[in-house]
């Protein structure tokens, strides 16, 4: 499956890859949907997931992003940053 294929005409996730690179893919492309020098709140964060996949696994998305260093929050989960 290409990367292409990952994302449907309406620029929304379709499903979670299995390869590595895909998986890559997908992040660094929803990781763009967040501004730099702005905080966000865990509701915020859930909104712009949601907006941007099809396949209902806000939870899932998250944590990627917060595991690749993408996004930071804090301890408590009260705010969420993306990462330079």
């Amino acid at each position: 499956m290409t990367q292409k294929t990952l994302i449907n005409e309406f620029d929304e996730i379709i499903r979670w890859p299995k390869k590595q690179s895909d998986k890559t893919y997908i992040i660094e492309f929803l990781s763009s949907k967040f501004e730099f020098d702005k905080q966000y709140s865990e509701k915020d964060v859930n909104v712009i997931i949601h907006h941007y996949h099809s396949f209902n696994d806000v939870p899932l998305l998250r944590r990627e992003l917060i595991s690749r260093h993408y996004l930071a929050r804090k301890d408590d989960g009260s705010r969420y940053w993306k990462i330079k």
